[in-house]
């Protein structure tokens, strides 16, 4: 399919796409149904993109990446996403990319130089803080507890935190705490630095969840009590957390679609591969006219999924919020991932279930897809909002009413 992405952006896909093949996917294969990946072999990945040119590419030059835009970038998350190595290989898996994000838009020179600058080399790990246990904030974000209070020179924070991916293993947590309990959260919520060997940063437990296999992806709950981090740890503006986590959020969520889009066109190029190959009542499964159509439906859905996420990323890049669209294609995009991916597990029977193929590691991590940067539900809510937000009452002036003979 042509889509709309410039020259650089084809060429970069095409570099990610070549340094996936060749390098990631085998390592990928070596561990699959085996233990998690460990640091030495994602630090020689690395080395691997920084030769082929496909390392942080959306990471200013100044601070280790290749400085190109994000809508150049975008075709390059799809072909991490053919690998569960790919996006720790190129530097563009999530929370370290989001948080770098964060950190370029609204990090003091400082922050930068302390956090953005060896994030990007890789050197150190981050956590994006914000979802509370039940009760807490979650899917609701104005229900949040934590809270941050000004003593001196200093920032106290103490609240309880869950799902902080990879909060076990940062060594920088970005933690959002009310800071004004008599305004509306919206309006009274900040984000703050804090080094993770900080007294009073608590790592409770690794919450056990599905997914994460063979990345060894964790989720950790942390306790924060009585915090000390100096003012000058405060990540932006104070009491614009919400607004932060939403710059940090629009662009996280279509690099989470592209993703899991490559993830999905993996799953489809195993499935024609085995099913090409595997026959069953005197023909290959391939040439089964019901497999087929659902084949065909797949690439349908997909083209689609993609076609949104660059609409949506079209209008983030022309200074658009594109919080209506960046919503449609994330809701969209998971659930055809899910579903696509599902289907490859099926078809390709017992070899779908089992781990000498990526199928089972795609099916266990593609679930989360649906609930991580914002639900499905929450995500249909604001669309709906908008959709019913200007009614033409017009458009029953025709309408025959009780007492009102249509004459």
């Amino acid at each position: 399919m042509e889509y709309t992405d410039s020259e650089t952006a084809r060429d970069l896909a095409a570099r990610a796409r070549a340094f996936v093949e060749e390098y990631v996917i085998p390592v990928e294969r070596e561990h699959l149904g085996g233990p998690a990946v460990d640091e030495e072999t994602i630090a020689a990945l690395r080395e691997k993109a920084r030769e082929h040119d496909v390392y942080a590419p959306q990471m200013p030059e100044e601070y280790g990446g290749l400085g190109l835009d994000f809508r150049d970038v975008l075709p390059l998350f799809e072909e991490a996403g053919r690998s569960l190595l790919g996006p720790s290989a190129m530097r563009v898996a999530a929370p370290d990319e989001g948080n770098m994000h964060t950190l370029e838009l609204v990090g003091t020179e400082e922050q930068k130089e302390e956090w953005l600058r060896p994030l990007v080399a890789g050197e150190i790990r981050s956590a994006f803080s914000m979802t509370e246990p039940h009760d807490g904030g979650g899917s609701d974000p104005k229900m949040i507890r934590t809270t941050a209070e000004k003593d001196g020179d200093e920032w106290v924070i103490n609240g309880h935190k869950w799902w902080t991916t990879q909060g076990s293993e940062a060594d920088v947590l970005i933690v959002m705490a009310r800071t004004d309990l008599d305004a509306h959260p919206y309006e009274g919520t900040s984000l703050f630095l804090v080094p993770a060997d900080t007294e009073g940063v608590n790592i409770v437990r690794d919450i056990p969840h599905v997914g994460g296999g063979v990345t060894g992806g964790s989720h950790a709950e942390i306790l924060y009590e009585d915090v000390r981090i100096p003012e000058e740890n405060l990540l932006g503006t104070e009491d614009a957390g919400f607004k932060h986590a939403q710059q940090r959020l629009g662009p996280a969520r279509l690099t989470h679609c592209m993703r899991f889009s490559g993830m999905a066109q993996r799953a489809l190029d195993v499935t024609t591969a085995y099913t090409s190959e595997r026959e069953a009542f005197g023909s290959p499964l391939a040439e089964k006219q019901a497999l087929r159509y659902d084949i065909a439906e797949a690439e349908i859905q997909l083209h689609a999924a993609r076609t949104m996420i660059r609409d949506a990323a079209d209008r983030i890049s022309a200074g658009d919020e594109a919080r209506i669209p960046v919503a449609m294609a994330k809701v969209f995009t998971a659930n055809t991932v899910q579903d696509i991916i599902d289907q490859c597990v099926q078809f390709c029977g017992g070899n779908g279930i089992g781990k000498d193929l990526p199928l089972a590691d795609f099916y266990e991590d593609v679930r989360a897809f649906r609930i991580i940067d914002g639900a499905d539900e929450v995500h249909k809510r604001v669309i709906a909002r908008e959709a019913f937000s200007d009614v033409d009452e017009s458009e029953l002036d025709v309408l025959t009413r009780f007492g009102e003979p249509n004459r």
